[in-house]
């Protein structure tokens, strides 16, 4: 895949040359309007999914097969994707006039989004071939639209097929997508950047969740319903173990428990509000009901889905027990993910100033159109002051694979972490070594603040990996590795360690406990269940965040990148390096971490949540830890100025 230029690169240019002209562009954007002439085409190269081959087809689908909520994404101009580089860069830059000031989503698509006249272009055009327009979000990115296969095919000449992937010699999934690349007429090649997308083949939640036993032979539970969550070398995290380990227990005897932040969770399936309930009570945590949202039709209790958005919901509210959670729920298509759908709203409506997401789909699997998505639509979170946390995956250095799988094919990354205005977040392990009675009491807490709490202080951590080449089984490690699209933000190349990745984007940046060795303790259908995996580490570090955010009088922070490897250079006691392991699984070489600054299993390591948010509001300018850097520094460029 040919690596796009980051867009940091655009905005340091701007700063270093310290540009005399407006340095946020134009406030109306230009139209860019050419008459149609359908004759005439473009191909939109890069967007068939590669599962998509003859061997598997099994011939068209029926023309008047429905196909709704497709994503068609259009495209800046190069002066408002370069101003809009330079804001964002601006806004994380105190000394600056834009410090902090953040857009709304309709002041975005003002200033960065498509024109009307444009847009009026392009749903007429839209219209001409039969779709419906659905809905034109206001950030002016994206037209979502409704047709059929037939309509598909003869406006974008591609052709919808059915194809039927054979996974085992017993097991075969069936999918649809498109056959070849779309086309658009030529007038219109400046103007969309593809459609999000043609295929269902869907991202993948981060997700391991196995039954709790009800009794342990070696400790009696307290109740059927409540048992002991630390039973002789057994271990499970609640919130308050959580806490110990992370410190979070002096933000919260100060009074801060994450009131007045807020966080949305991206899913596609709704919840059991009454298993959050019974989640909190149990773990000693005050009643805070999530709020939910439908981004469109309900999708109900969607199998595995279900279990992954009330863990999200449950875990960024267990570290943020005062907090704001807002699950937003969007039906999956038979073109578009529901995942896609969710994060777009969030986005476009500006629903809290954090969001998580626990799904993952490779870069190599990704059309160009799902790349440009999620990067735009990435950096216009950060615009808006929106704090993006995503999931690196479980299959630690093979992204491409799931962490069920036996074998992985190759090195490969999340792409929906790799833009770097989301933080992408992995998974360690708890590496309590022959001494567990040092970190953990034989008995739990009970009350408020302790629940089921049996944690006695940090525990040392590695890289999680629980695959079969660490004496576990199938793939199950910490996601990480090196982008094939994005070039590495200054200052991410800025921080020891990173360099290992050359040139391009390393993931992941932080992590968090993710291993089923001490899994996280849930409640899904009224029963207690033990989850892990970086779905564990996402909304967890979110709920971190909104302690950050809570401290603040600014309720926005934006992309936390900047800041987080900044802190990592000033303040290295708000982070816990990681000392050791590798997310080495079978059949794919990873990467280790040998305590230095940043690897690319665990990134920065995990946090000291009181010592990162007593560090977060102090504007002390870090020093510069690298020759390359060492002159922008002594230009008056700071390392964490420098990001896309």
């Amino acid at each position: 895949m040919r690596p796009l230029l980051s867009t940091s690169s655009l905005a340091a240019a701007a700063l270093l040359a310290g540009c005399a002209a407006n340095p946020f562009g134009p406030s109306v954007p230009a139209s860019r309007i050419t008459p149609i002439n359908e004759a005439q085409t473009v191909t939109l190269a890069g967007n068939v999914h590669p599962l998509a081959r003859p061997e598997f087809d099994q011939g068209p689908l029926d023309p008047s097969t429905p196909l709704d909520r497709m994503l068609l994404v259009l495209k800046p101009s190069l002066a408002q994707q370069f101003a809009l580089d330079q804001l964002v860069a601006a806004q994380q830059n105190p000394a600056s006039p834009k410090y902090h000031q953040w857009l709304t989503p309709a002041e975005f698509g003002a200033q960065f989004g498509a024109a009307p006249a444009q847009i009026a272009q392009i749903t007429a055009w839209l219209t001409s071939h039969g779709f419906n327009i659905e809905e034109i979000p206001a950030g002016n990115r994206l037209i979502a639209f409704a047709g059929t296969a037939g309509q598909v095919d003869e406006a974008f000449h591609t052709q919808m097929h059915r194809y039927r992937i054979a996974s085992t010699a017993f097991i075969a999934s069936d999918h649809i997508a498109n056959d070849r690349d779309p086309q658009i007429p030529a007038a219109l090649a400046n103007s969309i950047a593809g459609i999000v997308s043609l295929n269902d083949f869907r991202r993948q939640s981060s997700l391991v969740l196995r039954a709790l036993p009800a009794t342990h032979s070696s400790i009696q539970p307290q109740s059927a319903s409540s048992p002991q969550y630390s039973a002789g070398s057994t271990h499970y995290i609640a919130p308050a173990d959580f806490a110990t380990i992370y410190d979070l227990n002096p933000l919260y005897n100060a009074g801060n428990s994450g009131a007045g932040a807020s966080i949305a969770i991206a899913g596609r399936s709704n919840i059991d509000l009454a298993d959050v309930a019974q989640f909190r009570a149990t773990t000693g945590l005050a009643a805070n009901p999530p709020a939910v949202i439908l981004a469109g039709a309900d999708p109900g209790l969607a199998g595995s889905d279900q279990a992954e958005a009330t863990l999200d919901v449950e875990w960024s509210g267990a570290v943020a027990p005062a907090a704001s959670i807002t699950l937003v729920a969007a039906t999956s298509t038979a073109t578009t993910d529901g995942v896609d759908l969710a994060s777009a709203y969030i986005v476009n409506h500006s629903t809290a100033p954090i969001l998580s997401s626990s799904y993952s789909t490779c870069e190599q699997q990704m059309g160009a159109a799902e790349l440009a998505f999620y990067n735009a639509l990435w950096e216009q979170a950060a615009a808006e002051g929106i704090s993006v946390f995503v999931a690196s995956g479980d299959a630690g250095a093979a992204g491409c694979s799931a962490g069920s799988d036996i074998t992985g094919s190759a090195p490969a990354v999340n792409g929906l972490c790799t833009p770097s205005y989301a933080t992408c977040v992995g998974g360690t392990e708890f590496n309590e070594g022959a001494n567990a009675a040092a970190y953990w009491a034989a008995t739990n807490g009970s009350g408020p603040g302790s629940a089921l709490g049996s944690a006695l202080q940090y525990i040392p951590e590695e890289v999680w990996n629980e695959s079969a080449a660490n004496s576990g089984s199938d793939m199950w490690a910490s996601g990480g590795g090196v982008s094939t699209v994005y070039a590495q933000p200054a200052w991410q190349f800025a921080v020891s360690g990173a360099t290992a990745a050359g040139s391009m984007r390393a993931v992941p940046d932080a992590a968090l406990a993710a291993s089923n060795h001490d899994g996280a303790i849930m409640v899904e259908n009224g029963g207690f269940m033990i989850a892990s995996g970086t779905s564990v580490a996402a909304p967890s570090f979110a709920g971190i965040m909104a302690l950050v955010i809570a401290a603040q009088s600014d309720k926005g922070q934006g992309s936390a990148n900047p800041r987080l490897y900044a802190l990592a250079v000033a303040a290295p006691s708000a982070f816990h390096p990681t000392p050791s392991g590798t997310n080495t699984v079978p059949g794919v070489a990873g990467y280790a971490a040998t305590g230095a600054v940043y690897n690319l299993a665990t990134g920065l390591g995990s946090v000291d949540a009181s010592e990162l948010v007593s560090h977060w509001a102090a504007q002390s300018t870090p020093s510069c830890p690298t020759r390359l850097v060492r002159a922008r520094c002594r230009s008056g460029v700071r390392p964490w100025m420098l990001f896309p």
